[in-house]
């Protein structure tokens, strides 16, 4: 009898990770994905342009340190160049930074429902894991996180805004929360949405590694800057933990094409930033219309809308494939990425159907 390939035991706890359905194509009707949070709009001008350039010497490796873009981020950031590192998307740097923190007999902590990646990369990495429940209003529960943390945490995971309920952390109690975690543990803030928050409260982990040097700041060029599919993320961090990171890091991961389009982007950041704002007013009347119809819609600051159901999570996305949208069903509610104003309108046709079906 032929034996079974070996694997690592972590691999029988680890969730694969599952991407966002497309749409169902719909006679007579134009279908939206709106499963995956990305950037309807297209792309800024000079972005392709700059892409395909970049794509003219494909026999060559790219800058494996990215010293352009990173000099361009620094400038733009205001931080020195030392603490930045570009990855293929926030994604890799995550299951990066687990690499460097995390095995078996160590721990983790975030909050839950949360980035469907944590649990993969964490669990990949042999930790145990202590996912701690959102509150009731769907926001981190920083007491009992704080609390989740033992002699062998060596890792805590914070969404903000947390992708999918959308609540952000707010400075004062984000204080308060790092005050309790201990040094030698690293705290990553996961700021992929940033750009879209509005609320003036919100803690800025830029700004908050001033007083925090073992906190990890992680955006994206995924979401706002609309580069999804070219994966470029980075990290903000003290040196000592980007020099670690560096080994764990895949060189060359960062594409040509990714580093040219992306610093065409920043030289464009002014109309990044309202774009992001323009997708932050849909996706705000988006809650408008749901609670109007009765919806119980926590406020969000991604470019996305948490739709909080349980038993009907399945039933509401067949609904919405059925009518040309998919939706991203995460069994305990469905989010819905912000897409065009047609799109919206048609959300809010099926909720509004689906409900009035509900109370019937």
């Amino acid at each position: 009898m032929t034996e079974k390939f070996a694997v690592r035991p972590a691999l029988s706890t680890t969730p694969a990770y599952i991407p966002g359905k497309p749409p169902a194509a719909v006679e007579g009707i134009e279908s939206y994905k709106l499963s995956s949070n990305e950037n309807h709009l297209p792309p800024l001008p000079g972005v392709v342009e700059a892409a395909a350039r970049a794509a003219g010497t494909p026999s060559h490796y790219p800058d494996p340190a990215a010293v352009a873009l990173t000099e361009q981020l620094a400038n733009h950031l205001g931080v020195p160049a030392e603490r930045i590192l570009f990855s293929a998307g926030a994604s890799e740097m995550l299951a990066s930074l687990a690499r460097i923190t995390l095995e078996a007999g160590t721990e983790v902590v975030y909050p839950w429902p949360s980035f469907e990646m944590y649990p993969q990369v964490t669990a990949l990495a042999g930790a145990t894991q202590h996912a701690v429940a959102l509150t009731a209003d769907f926001r981190h529960d920083l007491d009992a996180m704080a609390a989740a943390i033992t002699e062998s945490t060596r890792l805590v995971l914070l969404c903000s805004p947390n992708n999918p309920t959308g609540s952000v952390i707010r400075r004062a109690e984000f204080d308060a929360f790092m005050a309790r975690v201990p040094s030698r543990v690293l705290v990553v803030l996961d700021e992929a949405y940033w750009e879209f928050g509005t609320d003036p409260e919100a803690v800025d982990g830029l700004a908050a590694q001033r007083t925090h040097p073992n906190l990890v700041v992680v955006r994206t060029f995924s979401k706002a800057h609309g580069l999804a599919g070219l994966r470029i993320g980075f990290a903000v961090a003290d040196p000592e933990i980007i020099l670690e990171l560096r080994k764990a890091v895949l060189p060359f991961s960062v594409t040509a094409m990714a580093q040219a389009a992306a610093r065409e982007s920043l030289s464009r950041v002014s109309e990044v930033e309202v774009r992001a704002k323009e997708i932050a007013g849909l996706r705000d009347e988006l809650i408008s219309g749901l609670r109007e119809q009765g919806w119980q819609v926590p406020e969000s600051h991604g470019n996305y809308v948490w739709l909080p159901l349980t038993a009907g999570a399945a039933d509401f996305e067949a609904q919405a494939l059925a009518a040309g949208v998919a939706v991203r069903n995460l069994k305990d509610g469905v989010r819905i990425s912000v897409g065009p104003e047609a799109a919206m309108s048609r959300v809010l046709e099926v909720a509004g159907r689906f409900r009035a079906a509900v109370e019937r």
